[in-house]
């Protein structure tokens, strides 16, 4: 005789669904200050910045930040499409490849059993202990020896042998991406880099698309100065610094400065956003 079965019904009361509701609204906007406050201060005159204390909305709002930004810019013996040039490719080329080496990396450490497999990790693992400035001095006689300083790989080719984007991919492949799937894309006739960007990069997309937000940002705020000489080479972060610099005259110019700095990491992440979110809940078959 055949017992039966008891389902159990969760149900939450409207009143749950709604409290639920507030608290989630005032954690989003109380994380929205710090870009709000940013925006308003790109806006405000000079007059409304020195301001004790603090106003947190403009008042009489103003472009004449921006306009003193664009005639310092173009003051500047080298163009600002120059300086903005060199920040997109070292972004650009760092961040595809800094997200293509770390999955081939983490494919070959969780899905293909060799000897020292374990040891590598570990040693991956243990590099995210140490801190930028630990490392400063090493991998500049190392970047000095290859002679790359003053060329944008001093700048790329370190991202790319950044150790926590690779600590991030294995962990993701390990989880999402059963053993089953890849033989079943074998026995399929597929080989070993069809099996990889057909099978496994699908399935760890919300890894590779957190994998740029940090990647990018890193990159996008990079100066370059240690290693970067030529004024035309630097980066645009390097070139506006510099304006900044120029003392509390230029306070407008810097909240100019903020934002532009701040609009571009936000629209890549507000863009890729969605995938993450999407993808976290419908991605990868576990066993």
């Amino acid at each position: 005789m055949a017992l039966p079965i008891y389902r159990k019904r969760v149900t939450r009361s409207s009143g749950g669904d709604f409290a639920s509701l507030v608290m989630l609204l005032g954690l989003g906007a109380f994380m929205a200050l710090p870009m709000v406050y940013v925006i308003s201060s790109a806006f405000k005159p000079l007059n409304e910045l020195f301001l004790f204390p603090p106003r947190f909305f403009v008042k009489n709002p103003t472009l004449d930040n921006f306009k003193d930004l664009a005639i310092l810019m173009s003051e500047s013996w080298v163009p600002f499409s120059r300086y903005l040039l060199n920040t997109l490719i070292i972004t650009i080329f760092g961040t595809a490849g800094h997200v293509l080496l770390a999955s081939l990396c983490a494919f070959a450490i969780c899905k293909h059993r060799f000897p020292g497999s374990r040891v590598i990790f570990n040693l991956i693992v243990m590099s995210l202990m140490f801190a930028p400035e630990v490392t400063a001095v090493p991998n500049y006689l190392t970047i000095s020896w290859l002679g790359w300083v003053d060329t944008y790989w001093a700048i790329i080719i370190p991202s790319w042998a950044s150790s926590l984007g690779l600590f991030l991919m294995k962990q993701f492949m390990e989880q999402m991406v059963p053993d089953s799937l890849l033989e079943a894309a074998r026995i399929d006739g597929a080989n070993e880099w069809q099996v990889f960007w057909r099978v496994a990069m699908p399935t760890v997309r919300p890894a590779w698309l957190t994998l740029i937000i940090l990647s990018f940002q890193s990159l996008w705020g990079n100066t370059g100065s240690t290693f970067i000489y030529s004024e035309n080479l630097k980066t645009l972060p390097h070139a506006l610094n510099q304006i900044v610099s120029g003392g509390i005259a230029r306070a407008g110019v810097g909240a100019a400065v903020a934002l532009m700095m701040m609009i571009v990491p936000v629209t890549v992440f507000i863009i890729n956003q969605r995938n993450v979110v999407q993808t976290m809940g419908t991605s990868g078959i576990k066993e």
